[in-house]
């Protein structure tokens, strides 16, 4: 975690960590205190010293401290990070309500994973008398709103048959991440983003607990803005630091939420479709050197690695999937699930963990292996604790080629099973 010692002019001393409890030895080189900087001001939801960390991690790295340098980076995932709930899901369930997801000339063709089963169970259900590139009834036709959130929710038909198959670096990809993304094809990005406006509209306006019936699925029918996060953006931003949003939803949903936060559409990143003819097409851009694709490359774990390094630092190549030195690397990053475990673990001065149970992501945060993870319940709705530990030495680790192993250190040792200690 985040220390919370003084500088001494000894240059040592014994730090009681905030949130998780630990006491670490560490070394501190004698000098100037930092100058005060922008404060945080809400402080219900922070677990334990929380707050108090982050803001000795602000005015020792912001560009207030007087330290000189180029501005330090922040980078924070969206869903259920920045806000309570997904966007992506928020925007579907709108789309099909009022039919704004438009027939492809071939379901098959949508994604390069969709098996054969899933392509006939969505021609079966959503039929062809409606032209392809106009809008499918899926406001009144419930069997194809079904057929289309079982596959997107459950990666499986209605019948329960595997909806996609074959080969992908799971540390890169997930084919129906992919699939929702495809299904916005034909629409240019602009209206994409209107349509995420009239989602975040809706969902802001609902209250907390809301749920929405879309054909016989029910969905999260809500989602809020996080206080404390954009209490903790705001304040970063005061503070000299470079901030930006690195999201697995579609880029121009994230441009429709993200100015709630202060973010504008330049510090944003997410899936980003290619557009032809001003419209989006199913296929997505590459990152490093992987070329423009299908969608094996996308802002999803190590994927947002790769985002970073290239569209922030400016890494070109094979070397934006490889970890930079510290000069290239966000101050700050802060996440809640496996999709942002690398780039969370990137950060140089500080580690956000939104607690979702979400085990590689919880693994590394209780291992707290640089004494600078925080560890925080989600500020709305938080998860109760996880009663088994998260296991961490044998399955906590998703391998490229999806098995499953244990998560280890940057020195290749394993991190044990942890307990779950901080929770609603």
């Amino acid at each position: 975690m985040l220390t919370k010692r003084r500088w001494m002019a000894a240059g040592a001393a014994l730090a009681v960590l905030g949130g998780g409890g630990v006491a670490v030895a560490q070394t501190a080189t004698a000098g100037p205190a930092p100058r005060h900087c922008p404060t945080l001001h809400v402080t219900k939801g922070w677990y334990g010293d929380n707050r108090a960390e982050l803001q000795k991690m602000i005015d020792e790295r912001g560009s207030c401290s007087g330290s000189g340098g180029a501005r330090p980076v922040a980078t924070f995932d969206w869903d259920n990070t920045v806000v309570k709930n997904d966007i992506s899901d928020a925007t579907l369930a709108w789309m099909l309500r009022h039919d704004k997801v438009l027939r492809p000339a071939s379901w098959k063709a949508t994604n390069k994973w969709m098996t054969d089963d899933a392509a006939r169970a969505l021609t079966t259900a959503c039929g062809t008398s409606v032209p392809a590139g106009k809008p499918l009834p899926t406001s009144t036709d419930t069997g194809c709103t079904d057929e289309i959130l079982d596959i997107y929710e459950d990666a499986k038909t209605s019948t329960g048959k595997p909806a996609f198959e074959g080969e992908w670096n799971h540390r890169r990809t997930v084919p129906e991440y992919v699939w929702i993304t495809q299904l916005f094809a034909g629409h240019s990005p602009e209206r994409l983003t209107g349509y995420a406006r009239a989602a975040r509209a809706e969902n802001l306006a609902a209250p907390i607990g809301a749920e929405q019936k879309v054909g016989t699925h029910t969905m999260a029918g809500y989602v809020r803005y996080y206080d404390q996060q954009r209490d903790l953006i705001g304040t970063l931003q005061k503070a000299g630091f470079d901030v930006y949003i690195v999201s697995a939803s579609a880029e121009p949903l994230v441009r429709a939420w993200a100015p709630g936060v202060g973010i504008d559409r330049h510090h944003t990143i997410g899936i980003r479709n290619l557009v032809r003819d001003g419209k989006l097409t199913t296929g997505v851009q590459g990152c490093g050197d992987v070329k423009d694709t299908h969608g094996e490359v996308l802002t999803y774990m190590d994927g947002k690695r790769c985002w970073i390094n290239q569209e922030i630092f400016h890494v070109k190549g094979a070397r934006a999937w490889q970890q930079q030195d510290r000069a290239h690397r966000p101050a700050f990053a802060a996440g809640d699930a496996e999709t942002d475990v690398t780039f969370v673990g990137d950060a140089t001065a500080g580690h956000l963990a939104i607690n979702r149970n979400k085990p590689e992501l919880m693994c590394r945060a209780y291992d707290n292996a640089d004494h600078r993870w925080l560890v925080n319940p989600m500020f709305i709705e938080p998860k109760k604790r996880q009663a088994d530990p998260y296991p961490c030495a044998t399955t906590g680790y998703t391998r490229p080629d999806g098995t499953l192993g244990p998560v280890r250190r940057a020195d290749g040792s394993i991190v044990p099973d942890q307990q779950d200690r901080i929770h609603g």
